[in-house]
């Protein structure tokens, strides 16, 4: 190790030790347990340009330890990312670009959000998918215009993990050979020594995924680190290199110990550590003048490398016009015209199931969106999300456009984020509505990063039927719903559906979820694009202003209609709405939501297949809902829909006992 290189490495570990102290809270055994793996990396592998860190053509890395955050904002500050030292200063405080866990969209540099354990890894993977997808669309015989690895930088938290066991397995069967994970084998965790929990051999577990294992027996040791990250990039297999560290490396008292991982060291350990390693006491946040200029001269390097990639990419626009220009849209979100003014989307006649109606968009939208990629955990048959005569995406076929992800929910919902997170494709994935369960993490750090994922989820509630309350969702749309920044719809009829997806993919500030019914359903005179507003009058009152308003979603607006006639033969005036959205509808104006709930028309009557929590936003302290507070049972649908209340008879039925309270 060269004498800067040491310097460096110092530099890093005590950025993270006084940010630490300085905050009096944080997590300082990573950053100096695996400072020296991270340097090996970012100073002779990592491809970046910290003056453009969205170049498209960068390397990717993802810090699944996401508790180790101050090893990647020193990293990112050396580097010359929009990073200052007043920022590390400010770690953990109010308004900072230092989040606690690193967090997208907030710090330059920043790839992914992570901390819950995992998550990172299976994003990684996600990205490794699209360079790998989008390397096969546009690269062409000396114009490797997609040409990029990406890195993880993984603890023993995220190996015990199952989303990264679901990801690690689905990456090694689709052999994405620019995927490099770093393990930080420190065998510590909070509780203790991984010998009270895991000691399985995770080099042989990986081999049997199908990576290539290296090891690096002293994480210290920069030259060895880097030649096992040189062989990685050699293989034609994802590759795991098992670094062993020691957490807080260089605490007399604390190194290899839980103590150092989630707490600051305190004053006096910090001061010994910088006794023992050679570090001055003074100033806090020292950055030597001989590591700024190492890292001025690394960044000098990294632009030349970024402006070979520009000087090829318009010698590829001019050979290759066609595909630059393809690669342009690839890389917009801006829907096509000739999508939005097909009259084939909107044209639905029978009854239909909205799985079968969003299969049937989906192909619509395969035409005028190539770059749309996805697939199923295993259920494509009956989710209705196969994108045919476009491929399956495999070793062998990297051009195909449909990810079979097996049964991974988890690993499926956050390996989309990281396609998203990539750019350039559009990713969707889908399963069963009450396997959401299995992807709440996923989910949640989707919209907490705000990335444009479609979530497509069939068999919507207890009309699924026979296989019972196993299969039967019943409190998943208020757990959908609880997520801010998710927007969640449930069509009722095709037109709807399709209005849902123009919705999702538009969307390009967070994700959206499809909730879709397992049965048939009839189409709804008059519905439509309107549905984009989240809400709207599907069925109007006839001669008066409305006594009762019936607001319904998905499946249960047919019998709202339905209910409605019985009602109005009754001498009640009925107005139907249906909520489609309540995310979209409450971000329509104050007038146009009194259009539709004046506030004027109190007795209301909400009407879901679903636990009722959250309806009583619109129906107030004079209304009602139906909807299911147990599980289901295994019948038949159409009789658990009776059984349990979601008929025409009986919302009329209760509609008129509204109205006699009044």
């Amino acid at each position: 190790m060269q004498p800067i290189d040491e310097l460096s490495v110092n530099t890093i570990r005590f950025l993270a030790v006084d940010a630490i102290e300085k905050a009096n809270s944080g997590h300082p055994g990573l950053p100096m347990g695996g400072a020296a793996m991270a340097y090996a990396l970012w100073t002779r592998y990592l491809k970046h340009d910290p003056s453009a860190p969205d170049w498209p053509d960068r390397d990717r890395f993802v810090l699944s330890a996401g508790h180790g955050s101050m090893l990647l904002y020193a990293l990112l500050h050396l580097s010359g990312y929009d990073l200052p030292l007043d920022e590390i200063k400010n770690f953990r405080q109010w308004g900072s670009k230092t989040p606690g866990h690193p967090e997208y969209g907030v710090t330059p540099g920043v790839e992914v959000t992570t901390g819950p354990l995992g998550q990172g890894f299976a994003a990684a993977v996600g990205m490794a998918i699209a360079e790998r997808r989008l390397a096969a669309e546009f690269n062409r015989p000396g114009f490797p215009i997609v040409d990029h690895h990406t890195y993880i930088y993984a603890g023993d938290g995220c190996m015990m993990e199952g989303i990264s066991s679901e990801a690690a397995s689905l990456a090694g069967h689709l052999k994405l050979n620019k995927l490099i994970c770093l393990y930080d084998d420190n065998r510590v965790t909070i509780d203790g020594g991984t010998d009270i929990t895991f000691t399985e051999d995770v080099g042989r577990r990986f081999e049997a995924y199908g990576w290539q294992v290296l090891r690096v027996e002293d994480g210290n040791n920069i030259d060895e680190v880097a030649a096992a990250i040189g062989r990685a990039r050699e293989s034609d297999r994802p590759s795991l290199v098992m670094v062993r560290t020691e957490i807080g490396y260089g605490s007399p008292h604390k190194q290899g110990k839980p103590e150092s991982h989630g707490a600051p060291l305190g004053a006096e350990e910090a001061r010994l550590t910088k006794e023992r390693l050679g570090w001055p006491l003074e100033p806090p946040f020292n950055v030597p003048v001989e590591v700024k200029a190492h890292f001025e001269k690394l960044r000098d390097e990294l632009g030349r490398q970024k402006e070979e990639w520009e000087r090829l990419m318009a010698a590829y626009r001019e050979k290759f016009p066609e595909e630059a220009a393809r690669w342009d849209t690839w890389h917009s979100y801006e829907l096509p015209e000739e999508l939005l003014s097909d009259p084939a989307l909107w044209e639905f006649e029978k009854p239909a199931a909205t799985r079968a109606a969003s299969g049937q968009v989906l192909q619509m939208l395969a035409k005028y969106l190539p770059n749309l990629m996805g697939g199923s955990a295993d259920l494509n048959a009956s989710t209705k999300t196969y994108l045919k005569g476009l491929g399956d995406f495999q070793a062998g076929n990297p051009a195909g456009s449909n990810i079979a992800f097996g049964v991974r929910e988890h690993a499926m919902g956050t390996i989309l984020a990281g396609i998203a997170l990539h750019g350039g494709l559009r990713p969707f994935g889908s399963t069963f509505f009450v396997f959401s369960d299995y992807m709440k993490p996923s989910l949640r750090l989707s919209a907490l990063m705000g990335v444009p994922v479609v979530y497509v989820f069939t068999h919507d509630s207890i009309a699924v039927g026979e296989d019972g309350p196993t299969h039967q969702p019943v409190e998943q749309l208020a757990g959908l719903r609880s997520i801010p920044n998710l927007d969640v719809l449930r069509p009722a009829d095709g037109r709807e559906t399709a209005a849902a997806w123009l919705h999702a993919l538009k969307r390009t500030e967070g994700p959206t979820a499809l909730v879709l019914s397992r049965q048939d359903l009839p189409q709804i005179p008059g519905s439509g694009k309107d549905a984009l507003k989240g809400a709207y009058i599907v069925g109007l009152e006839k001669s008066r202003p409305a006594d009762l308003i019936i607001i319904a979603g998905g499946s249960e607006v047919a019998p709202a209609l339905q209910a409605k006639e019985i009602l109005e033969d009754k001498g009640f005036s009925v107005r139907v709405v249906s909520m489609v959205s309540r995310e979209i509808f409450e971000r329509q104006d104050e007038r146009y939501r009194q259009q539709i709930l004046p506030d004027e028309i109190e007795c209301r009557l909400a009407v879901e297949a679903a636990l009722p929590l959250g309806w009583e936003r619109y129906t107030g302290s004079r209304g009602s809902v139906i909807g299911v507070t147990g599980f289901g049972a295994s019948a038949p649908g159409a009789i658990l829909m009776e059984k349990m209340g979601f008929t025409a008879e009986n919302i009329a039925c209760q509609a008129e006992k509204l109205l006699g309270r009044r």
